[in-house]
């Protein structure tokens, strides 16, 4: 399985200690260039700078021969989008609203940090309500509420198959 990721999951991921679900979700997960250099940023807090500069096996880097050029996107956006159309990946992790929409826009399968620790719950790797209140705690931009509906989604899916 190819899959490429912007650099908000793995920002957020980090942050609420969880990155290491990616490993065990999908093996290995690629970044391109930019969104390794947006993670060794000096605005990036402290744990995301030592995450990627002590960069898991499982955390490969490359950079796309060529990058496609969307109007309101940022060079990671473009870079992982460009990267995922290159590879044909299998799944492109991304969270901003226009990153996502040029991703579908191309045909390329999308899911986001909600996404990623959802799959990761079904698969009994987390605790989602947990990961969803350690999410809350951070400056990740998504709306509580929307959080808890997926919440109840979550347990609604967990009930149904234990019947």
């Amino acid at each position: 399985m190819i899959v490429i990721a912007d650099s908000s999951p793995l920002i957020v991921l980090v942050n609420i200690e969880h990155v290491a679900v990616l490993s065990e979700l999908f093996g290995k997960v690629i970044i391109p260039t930019e969104v390794a250099a947006e993670l060794k940023h000096s605005k990036r807090p402290q744990y995301v700078r030592d995450f990627i500069a002590s960069r898991p096996a499982w955390l490969l880097e490359q950079a796309p021969a060529n990058v496609v050029q969307v109007p309101g996107l940022h060079s990671g956006e473009l870079a992982a989008i460009s990267l995922a159309l290159e590879l044909h990946a299998d799944l492109l992790l991304i969270d901003e609203v226009r990153g996502r929409q040029a991703a579908a826009e191309r045909q390329i399968p999308i899911t986001g940090t909600i996404g990623v620790l959802e799959i990761a719950a079904d698969r009994g790797l987390l605790d989602l309500a947990g990961a969803f209140a350690k999410v809350k705690a951070t400056d990740f931009w998504i709306s509580h509420e929307l959080l808890d509906q997926r919440l109840e989604l979550h347990r609604a899916r967990q009930q149904s198959r234990n019947r």
